[in-house]
C-alpha cells in the first residue's frame, strides 16, 4: 500500500481530492497537524463526496509524531527544490510519498535532512508550483505504474457497447 503524507495542508478542498484519490487507488492517507481547516469541514466532505467513510486517513500532531508512530518509513518528499524528479526514484510498495502545505511546502529543515529522498515534478522555471491535489495524483499514479498498478482494476467496461 501507498501512503499519502500531508504536511499541515491547508485548503480543505484539496485534501478532499486527495481524500478521494487515495480511496480510488487504495492509498493511506496521513494528516499531520496543524490543518488550515476542520477535518469534517463541508469543503472536505463535498471534494470528497461519498468516499470520505471509505478513507484510511491518520492524524498526527506533529512530523516527531508522525516519525515515531511510523518507525523505518521511507519516505518520499515533494518539493520544488530537489534536483531529482518523481521518475528518478523506485517507490517501493510500502513507502511514504510526503507533500507540504500549500503555501510553503516541506519545512527546509525536513527536507535538509532527507535530501536523498527529495523529488521534484518538473515544470517551467517561472512556475513556483502545481496544485497540491494534482501533484499527488501524479507521484501517486508513477508509485502505482511502477508496481504494476497493485490491485488496482486495469480494464474498464462500457455500458452498451464492446470494444
Amino acid at each position: 500500500m501507498i501512503n499519502i503524507v500531508l504536511h499541515e495542508p491547508e485548503m480543505p478542498a484539496n485534501t478532499g481530492n486527495i481524500g478521494r484519490t487515495c480511496v480510488a487507488t487504495g492509498a493511506r492517507l496521513h494528516l499531520i497537524e496543524p490543518l488550515g481547516f476542520i477535518l469534517n469541514d463541508k469543503m472536505v466532505k463535498r471534494a470528497g463526496m461519498d468516499y470520505w467513510d471509505k478513507l484510511d486517513v491518520r492524524r498526527y500532531v506533529s512530523f516527531e509524531d508522525f516519525l515515531e508512530k511510523n518507525p523505518n518509513a521511507k519516505i518520499y518528499m515533494a518539493t520544488t527544490k530537489s534536483k531529482q524528479t518523481y521518475t528518478d526514484v523506485h517507490f517501493e510498495e510500502d513507502c511514504y510519498i510526503m507533500f507540504g502545505k500549500e503555501s510553503a511546502g516541506i519545512p527546509e529543515e525536513i527536507l535538509l535532512k532527507n535530501k536523498e529522498t527529495c523529488i521534484r515534478i518538473p515544470m517551467l522555471s517561472d512556475i513556483r508550483s502545481l496544485n497540491l491535489s494534482n501533484s499527488v495524483a501524479i507521484v501517486l499514479y508513477e508509485a502505482l505504474r511502477q508496481n504494476d498498478f497493485m490491485d488496482l482494476e486495469r480494464q474498464g467496461q462500457l455500458h452498451h457497447y464492446e470494444w
